[in-house]
């Protein structure tokens, strides 16, 4: 049943076709269009100098890494109003708490201190995976800004220890699959995203059963299938890191 292909031609291991297409947002420090299958996210970072006033008068002095995320109107097949009066939906904070977290897992932000890198992840077009698609984005266009400022002298050390990548991964029909779009996402039995280190350490799991339960060894298969998914994407992620400070 696992050498079964998908709907859409893939094998229950195989990625959607991703990629990662830097500098989409000019007057950004670092940006990147994050494309997982028709998932597209505009992932754009900037530098302040400040911190949260809860972090004044620590020491050693730090500085903070924060996300925002938002799903554009059109971005789904009806229309998504936006929040009215500038209040953010519940998912929304919750997405871009778990973008935050992610990038600060692997970042010293003593690096940093008394600055704010803030990554702003806008989807354009949602097909399931918009919170790994976020995050796997979110750092190439945060490891793009950093190289800028160290280069500018604004900051004077590279606060990133390890790469950070996300993918999800569902059981569906008794078969373990791979980066779910949503006709997938909407059916799966177990529902999870799995965010890693490119060195390959654990940050965070949300999974899930959709009225359903489900076994220990069913989870260590979705991490296992996740880990071999993430190292596709770090490489991916590399490469655009790459390409985009050589321009």
């Amino acid at each position: 049943m696992e050498n079964e292909l998908r709907f859409d031609g893939r094998r229950c291991d195989e990625l959607r076709p991703i990629s990662f297409e830097t500098g989409i947002a000019p007057n950004a420090a670092g940006s990147v269009l994050a494309i997982f299958g028709n998932t597209k996210v505009i992932c754009a970072a900037c530098l302040e100098k400040k911190i949260p006033s809860w972090m004044n008068g620590l020491e050693p002095q730090k500085g903070w890494m924060t996300a925002e995320y938002s799903m554009l109107p059109y971005s789904t097949l009806t229309r998504k109003p936006r929040p009215s009066s500038g209040k953010t939906d519940g998912r929304s904070v919750e997405i871009q708490r778990l973008i935050g977290r992610s990038l600060r897992a692997v970042a010293d932000l003593s690096k940093i201190p008394g600055y704010s890198l803030l990554i702003d992840c806008d989807v354009l077009q949602a097909d399931g995976g918009t919170r790994t698609a976020s995050i796997s984005g979110a750092y190439v266009a945060a490891k793009i800004a950093v190289s800028k400022f160290i280069a500018s002298g604004e900051i004077s050390a590279d606060p990133f220890l390890d790469s950070v990548a996300a993918v999800s991964a569902g059981l569906l029909d008794g078969k373990k699959l791979l980066d779910l779009p949503y006709q997938e996402d909407c059916a799966a039995d177990v529902d999870a995203n799995i965010v890693m280190t490119g060195s390959g350490k654990l940050v965070e799991i949300q999974c899930g059963g959709e009225e359903s339960v489900f076994e220990e060894s069913d989870l260590l298969a979705l991490l296992n299938l996740a880990r071999g998914g993430i190292e596709k994407i770090r490489i991916l992620q590399e490469r655009a890191i790459e390409s985009a400070l050589k321009k």
